[in-house]
């Protein structure tokens, strides 16, 4: 028997979790709260042929299914479109189309919101399954997730969530044993998530972990490409554009917490994926320029650097000190050294392998 550390959450009938509709008073929700349960974990644990099924095929899921490939692994995989779905198909991974758009109660018991009936019995053949989906997905599908998984060969089930579940501590560092205290409705839809997925893990007798990551980069995705290539921040670059502590963490390095917890046993089962230091944005993006400055200074009028748009991205403001996050459980439980222990290092690994066009 392992011990696993997950969120007490009302349900209905069939495990269904009540949506959080009710009331925008989220931190007076005192079932957000810390409780202890005890599940049992499937022994039989396959020796090989291992699948990996990742619900949302994204940054996260592409480079780690890259990794798994080139160990023989099968990797399959949802995306939102035909045109993403025939460039992961170019990349060997097996890709079905999946939306939250196309549920319709009226069709609750075909076929779910997935296009490919065939899908669904990859997914009962999944040995490992990664969840990088809005939030909302189990509370339509958990039905169907539970069929297709109780008597398949899942031993391993992670969703990928984020540390913005802690919401404000004026600054002060936070942990996995901290509260959460989600101020937004898309931060309590991902802690409402988590305590789903442990729930079904748990049920179902897997191994289950939840990640809380950080705001997530890597190559093609960084400071750097946003100054060369001069393209506008995300929104979730503009959300964290006046924090003074972000969070952040190198894609390799949210790839190699994975693979530790599935090569890992833990008392633990929810993990802060962060690096070593929460540097606020303008920090990050002055790095970033220098880099570019050092590395193709001849080529600065081709890449034509807006000092306008650099002084934008670098803009601060009044700076909120909101938390800090350790990631203490994560080195010390899975064994996780970071590749990338800050953005530096992050940004410089990039630098290396960036192609100029």
């Amino acid at each position: 028997m392992s011990s696993l550390v997950v969120f007490s959450v009302p349900k209905t009938g069939a495990g269904r979790v009540l949506p959080l509709r009710e009331s925008n008073d989220f931190q007076s929700r005192s079932w957000l709260r810390p409780a202890t349960v005890r599940c049992g974990l499937r022994l039989e644990v396959q020796e090989s042929g291992n699948h990996a099924f990742m619900l949302g095929m994204g940054f996260v899921g592409q480079f780690l299914g890259h990794q798994l490939k080139e160990e023989g692994w099968k990797v399959s995989g949802t995306c939102l479109s035909e045109i993403k779905k025939k460039k992961l198909e170019g990349s060997g991974f097996e890709i079905f189309i999946y939306s939250l758009e196309d549920y319709d109660s009226s069709r609750i018991s075909t076929s779910y919101g997935f296009h490919h009936q065939e899908s669904l019995f990859t997914l009962q053949d999944a040995t490992h399954l990664l969840i990088s989906i809005p939030p909302s997905v189990l509370h339509f599908h958990r039905d169907l997730i539970w069929n297709r998984l109780k008597n398949g060969r899942v031993h391993w089930l992670c969703y990928l969530s984020s540390t913005s579940v802690y919401g404000d501590h004026g600054g002060y560092w936070v942990d996995e044993d901290t509260p959460p205290k989600p101020e937004n409705e898309l931060a309590v839809a991902r802690l409402e998530a988590e305590n789903a997925w442990i729930n079904l893990g748990c049920d179902l007798g897997v191994h289950v972990y939840v990640l809380r990551l950080g705001g997530i980069y890597g190559p093609g995705r960084s400071a750097l490409d946003t100054i060369i290539k001069q393209g506008p921040l995300s929104k979730d670059q503009q959300r964290r554009q006046h924090r003074r502590y972000p969070p952040r963490i190198h894609v390799a390095d949210v790839c190699q917490a994975i693979r530790a917890s599935m090569n890992k046993s833990s008392t633990w089962n929810v993990f802060n994926i962060i690096d070593d230091d929460p540097a606020p944005r303008s920090e990050v993006f002055s790095y970033a320029r220098s880099l570019v400055m050092q590395r193709w200074p001849d080529k600065l009028d081709g890449i034509s650097v807006d000092q306008e748009t650099l002084n934008q991205h670098a803009q601060t403001g009044e700076l909120i000190e909101e938390k800090r996050v350790s990631n203490n459980r994560m080195k010390s439980e899975l064994g996780v050294e970071l590749l990338h222990p800050n953005y530096r290092s992050g940004l410089e690994s990039i630098a290396r392998g960036y192609q100029l066009r």
